[in-house]
């Protein structure tokens, strides 16, 4: 869910701007998960950039508290978010934890780096929303924790049916800075890509294990 749209559009126009996400529509990239895409998105870039991860902490920061108010603890998505985790987390002045995909095979075997306790209000960062699946299994380790999920943000998303059931599944409330119909609409605003490959980016989003085979 997009809570403002003046943002939305900046921060696509920042993503675009700095390479942390890729258009080529005429030439595919190819995901760990076998698809075609006409788009990579790299979030992690913007940590090399203080104004623009500034920007993306302090409107995170500001949707938190208008929408919910001061949580208990921020967490963030490892690895990818550990970084935008941890600058909201130190905006607001709260702890800060990360999750990882599954828990260390030595040590103490956490899957949870970081202090949190029973019944911790906890909103988790993400940098990117795909299918949701990894976003759900940080979910449901938290829970597994005894934290309350207040919500999600997320720097961006494909906003993916698949995705879109997940989170409902779940019953995790998600909200992104932007997502891909700004980055569209954004893309042709300022000629990014040919007009021509416009219809080629909406149908890969429509059905994008099969776009490209």
């Amino acid at each position: 869910m997009i809570l403002d749209t003046n943002t939305a559009k900046k921060t696509a126009a920042l993503l675009l701007q700095i390479n942390a996400i890729k258009l080529e529509p005429q030439n595919p990239f190819l995901w760990a998960s076998g698809w075609k895409s006409p788009v990579y998105c790299d979030n992690r870039i913007v940590l090399s950039y203080p104004d623009i991860r500034n920007f993306l902490k302090e409107n995170i920061a500001r949707q938190i508290m208008d929408k919910y108010g001061k949580p208990d603890v921020i967490a963030g998505v490892a690895t990818g978010a550990i970084g935008m985790g941890m600058l909201v987390a130190d905006h607001l002045n709260l702890p800060f934890v990360y999750v990882r995909p599954e828990p260390k095979s030595h040590g103490r075997q956490n899957q949870i780096e970081g202090e949190l306790s029973q019944g911790a209000k906890v909103v988790v960062i993400e940098d990117l929303v795909s299918t949701g699946k990894s976003s759900i299994n940080a979910v449901a380790a938290l829970r597994q924790a005894g934290a309350v999920i207040q919500g999600m943000w997320a720097l961006f998303s494909y906003d993916f049916d698949e995705a879109i059931q997940n989170f409902e599944k779940n019953q995790v409330p998600l909200y992104t800075l932007s997502d891909y119909n700004f980055l569209i609409k954004q893309a042709q605003e300022t000629h990014y890509v040919d007009q021509k490959y416009t219809s080629l980016l909406e149908e890969w989003r429509k059905n994008p294990s099969q776009w490209g085979q």
